[in-house]
C-alpha cells in the first residue's frame, strides 16, 4: 500500500504588472518517507518555483489514487462506508475508506467511483469534496537517480586503491575512520 504525503508550498507570484501575490498550492507525493517526500517536493517544483518553501507536509490516509487521462485537474476526495458481514460475531461490521480520483464535477468523481468499484462489495459513498490538490505524483521507479549508485564491492576496491587514503588490512572493518587533526 503506498504512503502519501500532502504537501504545501507556498511562493509569491507576479498576477499584474507591478502586483505580487502569495500562492499556495498543494500536491500528492507518494513517498517511502517525510524526507523523501520533502526531496520529490524540490525537485518537482525547483525550476519552476524557485523561490517557495515547504509549509505543511503530513501524511494523508487514502486507500486509493484514481488518474482518468484526459480528464480536468480537479481532484475530489471520496469517502464510502463498506459494509461486510462477520461470521464469528454474527454481526455487520461497517468500515470506512477515502479515495482520490480526478473529475471535472461532483457528479463525475461519484460515477468514476461507482464505475471503479463495481459491485464486488456492499458499500456506500457518504461524501464527495473537492480538494486543493493541483498535481498527484505517483512514485516512479525509473525516475530514480540510479546512475550514482554502484555495488558496494566496486566502492571499497575503490576505496583500498585510492592512495591519500591510509590501508586497512582488517577484513572485518574495510574501512578506517580517518581523523583530520585540528588546526
Amino acid at each position: 500500500m503506498a504512503t502519501w504525503f500532502l504537501g504545501k508550498i507556498r511562493f509569491t507570484k507576479e498576477i499584474d504588472a507591478g502586483k505580487f501575490q502569495t500562492v499556495t498550492e498543494a500536491y500528492l507525493l507518494d513517498a517511502v518517507s517525510f524526507t523523501d517526500a520533502e526531496a520529490r517536493l524540490y525537485d518537482l517544483l525547483g525550476d519552476n518555483a524557485p523561490d517557495f518553501r515547504v509549509t505543511s507536509l503530513s501524511p494523508m490516509k487514502v486507500q486509493e489514487v484514481f488518474h482518468v487521462e484526459g480528464s480536468e485537474l480537479k481532484w475530489f476526495k471520496v469517502k464510502i462506508l463498506i459494509t461486510t458481514f462477520d461470521e464469528k460475531a454474527k454481526k455487520e461490521k461497517k468500515s470506512s475508506a477515502s479515495f482520490l480520483i480526478n473529475a471535472d464535477s461532483i457528479k463525475q468523481a461519484y460515477d468514476r467511483v461507482e464505475d471503479a468499484l463495481g459491485r464486488v462489495e456492499d458499500y456506500e459513498i457518504t461524501d464527495v469534496s473537492l480538494t486543493p490538490i493541483l498535481e498527484v505524483v505517483p512514485y516512479d521507479v525509473d525516475n530514480q537517480k540510479m546512475d550514482q549508485l554502484r555495488p558496494l564491492s566496486e566502492a571499497v576496491a575503490a576505496f583500498e586503491n585510492d592512495s591519500n587514503v591510509p590501508a586497512n588490512d582488517s577484513p572485518e572493518q574495510p574501512f578506517e575512520r580517518v581523523e583530520q587533526a585540528a588546526e
